[in-house]
């Protein structure tokens, strides 16, 4: 029986001091004492066996010991087995900083830190421009001429996104800019988001236009004379990186330029000589100046001794000589402005380099540095406003859309892509207002823009999806009064630029965060590179702890137990404990993928996508609980809230097991299954209770549903095109006042009290009045509602030759 106990206090004794990651000598404490209590009460061969494991503990854990014989040959060992970190890996590495991302990969997250953020929202300026200059913007936009007619914005609303600083929001006030927080620049692209084309226009010279770049790297004379002219438009910015065989390997760019000496305004000059061609790019049709990444060399090292400088950035007018731009490329469900630009022989002085000569070979840094801010906006507040919107568009159409007598609102299946569609838009809402929040406060967060352009446009997709099956035959019809195609049929525009979304799921997220948002991994490697035994064996061992110490926690806290504490309410709190446990597995799975597989785990893309998909799922649900902390509740957002972290949880469980079941090594899957989920999976799908409580908030007239379609253009005034969120609005509002009279018209009908023949519901509405089962008001009331109502389900039609666009090529089908 001491035995049994023994061998209890030994297991609880080390697990304990694991978790708190105490280090060897508490290890040392722990088997020393036990270890001389067995060889004094009768358990020789435990006490034996603890002593021999304090013994080989004070030799690997204590550093005076280790370092004289085993801390060398680790090191050594490192030295074959690490992968090399090139330089523009590192480049990439090193840009941005680490903020939530690192404490999620740490596997002890401290939720305090997040909390510590604070989320002031909107200053009074930037509230009043959302619901001003934004609204007025929005109802310029008519999806069908823009798309159709026009291929391109209306020529009003280019001059009143000049007029009113719509370019120049991330611009000082000082160069007559806006100046706007992150978060007001999210939000004004998620209101903006009712047209695909005008949130393109006006997110991309506030993300990876020349403007960030100009403001972090330029001269002063580039500031003084580029950023006023780009804040009132008089500049349209473009910027030229990709090609036709560089994209996602941005790092490869074929285009060159070569230092030489050349004529600009009438003298001679050193300069570039560029060589170039450009695809994909962005306002490139009607840009005025161009943002150019190209690779510089000077082989008559006319700068100095190096002849490949690498990547660099510069800024060229439009009509610089042997520039070729203004085609155009045409957009998938979407006709923003996007074109080639190509070059031979251009030549630009050096004065073109943004920065000047000083920064020539640092564009690859500031590329991935202000990109890393950008990828966490413009695309993912993109989704996040699509979200807002089919909310508003979907709860709308299903719950004035009947069928069997009922809305179709109220059928299961139905209630079911409402439900997932509304938690896709509050994940989505939640994670770019909480990121752009850690942006205002000064991080820079790399690893989380690549999570949330990918994750929120994966979400944009399903959002989409799911609304165009509620939708049925109104949305795939198009026409002017189709509001939901053109984005749908948009949607591959989002997954596929700034990154497509296949590399950044398995290239990126954990790719970078690896070693960017580990503790430990980039002081190894940097110790390793600069052979620093002393920096090594700091790193080494205390990712070591790290490991035992994530271990202890998952395998506690799978089993309930050690669970930490956590400054959330009690809706909120047992989430945040599973993603602390979830951390902790995932820190250990991420450890271990690492070191069996080593610098294969790079090749092994599935391997590390679901590492980033457990490491993305924890990251929504911190933003999640982040703003339910934050901000103030209404009535139906618990469901809401439960909904959304047990699907991601879920999420988050389901890709761990895909990863213990595909790890080369079965026998460590398998281990690592027992150690992190000891009593198997703890998330399931949510339930149809809270399915049912969301589905029926978001269709009727709720302040959930307000606030999920907050940020929206929900309004109407006079000479604004029309607006059918707010037509579904005020439809919605009336609906407590015309459920009633349907369900009384329709009882008379079915109990034979109204004609037969009355099939439509403006005959059963007349029937009704007729037969005294309604009054005169109530007719009234209803002649109006159902009026509106049909018009919100009518759908275009075209003259037969109306799409052909040689009408000479119309094949007439005329049996007379």
């Amino acid at each position: 029986m001491f035995q049994i106990l023994l061998i209890v206090l030994a297991v609880a004794g080390l697990l304990e001091v694991m978790r708190r990651e105490a280090g060897a000598m508490s290890a040392l404490g722990v088997m020393v004492i036990l270890g001389t209590l067995g060889l004094l009460f009768g358990a020789p061969v435990i006490g034996i066996l603890l002593l021999l494991g304090a013994a080989a503990t004070a030799v690997c854990g204590l550093p005076s010991l280790r370092r004289a014989w085993l801390t060398p040959r680790i090191l050594a060992l490192f030295h074959k087995v690490a992968p090399k970190v090139s330089d523009t890996e590192r480049t990439a590495l090193e840009a941005g900083t680490v903020s939530w991302d690192g404490e999620l990969f740490s596997g002890k997250p401290q939720w305090q830190r997040l909390l510590d953020y604070r989320d002031d929202g909107l200053s009074d300026e930037e509230r009043a421009f959302l619901d001003h200059q934004c609204s007025v913007a929005a109802g310029m936009c008519n999806d069908w001429e823009i798309s159709e007619e026009r291929a391109d914005l209306p020529e009003a609303l280019w001059d009143y996104l000049k007029k009113e600083g719509f370019f120049g929001m991330i611009i000082p006030k000082q160069y007559g800019g806006l100046e706007f927080s992150a978060k007001a620049q999210s939000a004004v692209l998620q209101k903006l988001s009712i047209n695909e084309t005008l949130t393109v226009t006006v997110g991309v010279p506030n993300s990876l236009g020349p403007g960030e770049l100009l403001l972090k790297y330029g001269t002063d004379e580039q500031k003084d004379y580029y950023l006023p002219r780009l804040a009132d438009g008089r500049e349209i910015p473009c910027f030229g990186l990709t090609g036709p065989r560089a994209g996602s390997d941005a790092t490869s760019l074929p285009d060159i330029g070569v230092v030489c000496r050349g004529m600009h305004n009438g003298e001679e000059v050193l300069g570039l000589k560029l060589t170039f061609e450009k695809r994909w790019i962005t306002l490139a049709p009607i840009a005025t100046v161009v943002g150019l990444a190209f690779r510089m060399f000077d082989p008559d090292k006319l700068l100095g001794e190096e002849t490949d400088l690498g990547i660099t950035c510069a800024l060229i007018p439009r009509h610089t000589e042997g520039m070729e731009i203004g085609r155009r490329h045409h957009p998938i469900g979407s006709p923003f402005m996007n074109g080639p630009i190509v070059g031979k022989d251009v030549f630009i002085p050096l004065d073109y380099l943004i920065g000047g000569p000083r920064m020539a070979g640092q564009g690859w840094r500031m590329l991935v540095e202000c990109l890393s801010v950008g990828r966490c906006i413009t695309l993912p507040s993109g989704a996040s406003g699509v979200g807002r919107y089919a909310v508003g568009w979907a709860g709308g159409f299903t719950r004035i859309r009947r069928q069997f007598n009922m809305p179709v609102a109220e059928m299961e299946g139905v209630q079911e892509a409402l439900a997932r569609l509304a938690a896709h838009a509050y994940i989505a809402q939640a994670t770019v207002m909480q990121t752009a929040n850690l942006i205002d406060h000064g991080e820079k967060p790399a690893v989380p823009s690549a999570i949330l352009k990918s994750q929120l446009t994966e979400f944009q997709r399903s959002i989409l999806a799911d609304a165009m099956d509620v939708h049925g035959g109104r949305a795939v019809t198009l026409g002017p009064r189709n509001y939901l195609g053109p984005a749908w049929s948009a949607v591959p525009v989002s997954i596929t630029v700034e990154g497509a979304n296949i590399m950044t799921r398995n290239l990126m997220i954990f790719g970078q965060g690896a070693i960017r948002c580990h503790p430990y991994v980039l002081e190894e490697l940097t110790a390793k590179d600069a052979n620093d035994e002393a920096a090594f064996d700091k790193a080494f061992f205390g990712h070591a702890r790290l490991i035992f110490g994530n271990a202890a926690r998952a395998f506690l806290q799978g089993l309930g137990m050690a669970r930490p504490r956590v400054p959330f309410d009690d809706i909120a709190a047992p989430y945040a404990k599973d993603v602390a446990r979830l951390s902790a597995a995932f820190g250990l799975c991420a450890d271990a993928a690492m070191v069996s597989l080593g610098s294969e785990l790079k090749k092994r893309e599935m391997l590390s996508a679901r590492l980033g998909d457990v490491l993305s799922n924890l990251y929504l649900t911190s933003m999640v609980l982040k703003q339910w902390h934050s901000e103030k509740r209404v009535e139906h957002e618990a469901a809401l809230l439960h909904y959304s972290c047990r699907v991601l949880l879920y999420r988050a469980e389901q890709a761990m097991i895909e990863l213990f079941d595909n790890l080369p090594n079965r026998a460590l899957g398998k281990t690592l299954a027992v150690i992190t989920m000891p009593l198997g999976r703890r998330w399931k799908r949510p339930e149809d209770n809270l399915t049912r409580e969301i589905a029926r908030a978001i269709s009727t007239d709720t302040a959930l549903r307000h606030k999920l379609t907050d940020c929206t253009w929900n309004t109407h005034e006079q000479g604004q095109q029309e607006n059918p969120l707010a037509r579904y609005n005020a439809l919605l509002a009336e609906y407590d006042r015309a459920d009633p009279i349907y369900r009384a018209i329709n009882k008379a009908y079915a109990k034979g009290d109204l004609p037969a023949e009355a099939l439509h519901p403006e005959q059963r509405i007349e029937a009704a009045l007729d037969a005294g089962l309604i009054s005169q008001e109530d007719a009234e009331f209803m002649r109006r509602y159902e009026k509106e109502v049909l018009e919100m389900l009518s759908v275009d039609d075209f003259p037969f030759d109306a799409f052909a666009t040689h009408k000479d090529k119309v094949v007439w089908h005329d049996a007379a």
